[in-house]
């Protein structure tokens, strides 16, 4: 996310303890937030997806792989 708009949800969310915003405003923010929540859910999959799971044994599973086994046992 650009650095301007984190800055902007910044000064309406100190805005907003400050005092009310207005209808404008708050759409706005509402906005900007879940662009932000997107982004950063995109970004947590992603680091997600790169996550290996190392047992004590050496081997490793790569953590999507890890939760497929996961659903197969629980469907046996």
């Amino acid at each position: 996310m650009e650095k301007e708009k984190l800055k902007r949800i910044n000064f309406l969310a100190k805005k907003a303890k400050a005092e009310q915003l207005s209808a404008e405003e708050l759409a706005e923010q509402k906005a900007l937030r879940a662009e932000y929540i997107a982004e950063f859910r995109a970004s947590f999959t992603g680091i997600l997806e790169n996550t290996v799971i190392q047992y004590p044994d050496g081997s490793k599973q790569s953590l999507p792989e890890f939760r497929e086994s996961k659903k197969k046992e629980k469907k046996n």
